[in-house]
């Protein structure tokens, strides 16, 4: 009995016990919950600050976010440029360039607001979607907060993914592709931080510049890393660390048969001669490039009922180096040249949004930016006479240093006035000063008036007076004089210093809600530019050099289309453009003399120019399974044909597909599987034919390629 009745007390006080923990437990889980959504509602506040300080109004803003990047065959596993392919008026081009509205890069990227200073190599390549949260493309007529690279700002919000969750994966396939890669995000108390990082492993590295489905020596090393950090003050202010960094080795893709340089020697045309060899196999060719960027950002925001308030700091550092074949390409080119380049960039950034009262909205930055650049090259030339025969055919060295700074202000004041409900106007001045190889400046007066008159309507008009200087760090910086009298001579002597680019820029559209889902839009553009900038690529490293056009006019139109009903999202953008530049007035001396009488009293077609740019896409979203595709369609970038840039390329149009299914495997986690099939037609198309102005090597894109991606949550 004593037993028993021990044993029913023992029993009440497990009971009891249990209860009591099981309470506390509910309790603490509903104080974390709790602890949860107030971190989130604090965030989302925050961040909607943020987002107040820069808002695009007027201009056109084109988004697309995680989720709908993660439908894209290749997803966040393929590259960021592809990604802006996506959105209307944007024509690829080969080494990762894109052209916005017949623009030859002027591409500003953004993380969070913050301006991320330009470098050697293409941002489209060293900043990975995996890092995304949301990427728009802003175009048209900027307001003032936006300015110096006014082709398009690539604006990035990074993810805000603080689970205490993340991901692993492996993607890979065609082209010999291997993509492990790695996420995770965390959160403790007031600290937030998510990371990210991926290794590739691609033997099509560089487009390559035969029509074959393999390319020869296109072996590419890439690998990415991100990290955010945050600290939650108060609910009125936060501080935040970017972190990130890209390296890249790339051997650069031979094209078989092609023939040494010809000379004119005593007997007249004749190979050229180094140490006694004058044949080489261009399919034996062994050069290499290695580019590497490193960047940070700081970040402290502050805001309150009526002002916002964001101060960053900013950096960047990033290197190129190329290394040729020793004989191969002094045969071919008559230059062997290693060069060793490197550009560091930082600033501060300061802006402010003011709620002043229902009608106004005053908006106010200063933004100041240092740079360096140095340029280290070794050529190895063959001595010529004047009659263009060698003096000798042993190579002789010639050294090349250099480096020089540069400094960059800015700062604008805009008032967004609300005139009448659905009326906004939106003015402010800008100004920029540039200081470097010259000194330069400018007042930049913008204006956009918005107007709303029934639900679902929204027009828009703007002008804009930009201010661009030449990428800086991309100025070439060798001293012609050396290479006179030798294989490496330029084809002219004359160097004028590139110049900032001023233009006028115009802006009207009209977007419309046709029916549930359904949105329509239109947009047109004028510009007119003096001192325009184009680039092109004149040397054996793949980087671009800035030269001018006296005068310049671009002008278009854009078709966008979008619907979302349920699963299914779909979108469509045809885009038609013309861009034209007369008088090529510095870094003449890449160019041949004919060419430049030429297109100094005629106008041309720039290299880039693409008179019909398209893309389309769709994704179903059924239980755990996405199925997608996209098409991407041009006209064909241009080429020399009786005049200069005078004909176009064959247009094309590439297809690709995707599928991925979500599931939970028992005792093994959950997982996303997807399956992508790139140009599914195997469409041949070439993105340049190695002429043009400013052209180098011939490209084409990449042929069909089938890839496979597992990703498992932890």
């Amino acid at each position: 009995m004593l037993k028993t009745k021990a044993a029913l007390l023992t029993s009440v006080a497990a009971s009891l016990l249990f209860t009591v923990s099981t309470a506390q437990a509910d309790d603490a889980a509903d104080q974390d919950q709790a602890d949860l959504v107030q971190a989130v509602q604090v965030n989302a506040r925050l961040n909607a600050a943020r987002d107040q300080i820069q808002p695009g109004l007027g201009a056109s803003v084109y988004t697309m976010d995680a989720q709908a990047i993660q439908a894209i065959p290749g997803g966040d596993n393929t590259s960021l440029n592809q990604i802006v392919l996506q959105a209307p008026g944007v024509a690829q081009d080969s080494f990762g360039q894109l052209h916005v509205r017949g623009e030859h890069d002027g591409l500003q990227y953004r993380l969070n607001g913050v301006i991320l200073p330009e470098g050697l190599s293409v941002f489209g390549q060293a900043l990975s979607p995996r890092l995304a949260g949301k990427v728009a493309l802003i175009t048209g007529a900027l307001p003032a907060e936006y300015g110096l690279r006014t082709a398009g700002i690539v604006d990035i919000t990074t993810k805000a993914k603080f689970e205490n969750a993340g991901s692993v994966g492996l993607y890979g396939g065609a082209h010999g592709e291997v993509q492990p890669s790695v996420e995770y995000g965390a959160s403790s108390g007031d600290w937030n931080s998510f990371v990210s990082a991926s290794w590739t492993s691609d033997d099509l590295g560089i487009e390559n510049p035969t029509r074959s489905a393999r390319a020869q020596h296109d072996h590419t090393d890439q690998v990415q890393g991100f990290a955010y950090l945050e600290k939650v003050i108060s609910p009125q202010s936060r501080a935040s660390l970017i972190v990130g960094a890209s390296v890249s080795r790339f051997q650069i893709p031979n094209n078989p048969g092609q023939t040494p340089a010809i000379l004119t020697g005593a007997n007249g045309l004749q190979p050229l001669d180094v140490n006694g060899q004058t044949t080489y196999a261009s399919s034996a060719l062994n050069e290499t490039q290695k580019e590497a960027t490193h960047y940070a950002v700081a970040s402290y925001l502050y805001t309150t009922d009526r002002l916002t308030t964001q101060l960053s700091l900013f950096g960047r550092y990033s290197t190129l180096d190329f290394t040729p074949d020793a004989l191969g390409d002094l045969l071919f080119n008559g230059v062997s040249q290693t060069a060793a380049k490197a550009n560091t960039a930082g600033g501060l950034q300061y802006e402010a949004v003011y709620h002043l009262n229902d009608s106004h909205i005053v908006r106010g930055g200063l933004v100041a930016e240092l740079d360096r650049s140095t340029s280290q090259t070794s050529s190895a030339v063959i001595a010529l006479a004047p009659s263009g025969a060698q003096l000798s055919t042993a190579p002789q060295t010639i050294v090349d240093n250099s480096a020089k700074d540069a400094q960059t202000y800015s700062a604008y004041l805009q008032d967004e006035w609300t005139l009448t409900d659905g009326l906004t106007l939106n003015y402010g001045l800008r100004y920029d000063a540039f200081t470097s190889y010259r000194s330069e400046n400018q007042v930049s007066p913008r204006i956009n008036l918005v107007w709303k008159p029934l639900a679902g309507t929204a027009l828009h008009a703007g002008y804009s007076r930009y201010f661009s200087p030449p990428p800086f760090e991309l100025v070439g910086s060798s001293t012609i004089q050396k290479f006179v009298g030798t294989t490496a001579a330029s084809p002219g002597l004359q160097d004028t210093t590139p110049l900032a680019e001023r233009a006028n820029y115009y802006d009207v559209g009209v977007e419309q809600t046709v029916l549930k889902g359904l949105t329509v839009g239109l947009d047109t553009y004028y510009k007119t530019s003096r001192n325009m900038i184009d680039e092109g690529q004149f040397g054996a490293p793949i980087i671009q050099t800035p030269f001018n056009y006296a005068q310049g006019v671009q002008y278009g139109m854009e078709l966008s289309s979008s619907y979302v009903n349920g699963p299914l999202s779909t979108y469509a953008n045809l885009a038609y453009g013309q861009a034209r530049g007369r008088d090529i007035i510095t870094s003449q001396f890449n160019f041949a003399p004919a060419n430049l009488a030429y297109i100094a009293s005629h106008y041309i077609y720039l290299d880039h120019a693409q008179r019909y740019t398209g893309s389309a896409g769709a994704a179903y979203h059924t239980g755990a399974t996405v199925l997608s595709g996209d098409l991407i369609y041009g006209s064909g970038l241009r080429r020399d044909g009786d005049v200069p840039n005078g004909r176009s390329l064959a247009p094309y149009a590439v297809v690709n597909l995707s599928a991925s299914h979500a599931l939970t495997l028992a005792g093994l986690g959950s997982w996303q599987a997807r399956i992508d099939l790139i140009n599914a037609f195997d469409k041949i198309y070439e993105i340049r034919d190695g002429t043009g102005i400013g052209v180098g090597a011939p490209q084409f894109g990449a042929r069909q390629g089938l890839f496979f991606g597992l990703k498992r949550d932890i």
